[in-house]
């Protein structure tokens, strides 16, 4: 009988299962006494880490690439030549905005209403850049091949970011 009253005290002293809702559910023991357990997303998360028996993952540290200053850099896409436009015309129309976030939020709000005539110029400015890029990383890959842009020490400004 010892054994009984152990395993309701262990029973209602435990968490309830994770797909428990947060609101407050009542738990009496075999003494009369009733608990409240509340639960929040932290201690769903750590009930189902524990249940299925697995440790949470550690956080992978980023490792250091080493910038080359001479590899070329990608281009905009057509949207950031628009936002470019964009942005002259949205602060000459409204002065008082000053926030990036506000002219971001118009822009994409624009570019999303704006049909795919309106966009082909940004396109093909978008599309020439692209091609400019492609040539000077062939350039870029055929000169590291032969051994002319040998990375030292000395000449990187970015190696230790």
């Amino acid at each position: 009988m010892a054994k009984e009253a152990t395993r309701s005290r262990k029973r209602s002293l435990s968490l309830p299962s994770a797909s428990a809702s947060n609101e407050s559910s009542p738990r009496t023991s075999s003494d009369g006494i009733v608990l409240r357990v509340k639960l929040n997303e932290g201690m769903k998360r750590s009930s189902q880490l524990t249940k299925s028996g697995k440790k949470p993952k550690a956080k992978q540290k980023k490792v250091n690439k080493k910038i080359d200053a001479k590899k070329p850099k990608k281009p905009p896409t057509a949207f950031f030549y628009f936002l470019e436009d964009f942005r002259k015309e949205f602060q000459e129309q409204n002065p008082d905005v000053k926030s990036m976030r506000d002219i971001g939020k118009a822009c994409g709000e624009k570019w999303k209403t704006m049909t795919y005539e309106e966009k082909v110029q940004y396109y093909d400015i978008a599309t020439e850049k692209r091609a400019e890029f492609d040539r000077a990383m062939i350039e870029y890959k055929k000169k590291m091949e032969s051994g002319e842009y040998e990375e030292t020490d000395e000449e990187s400004d970015f190696d230790d970011v």
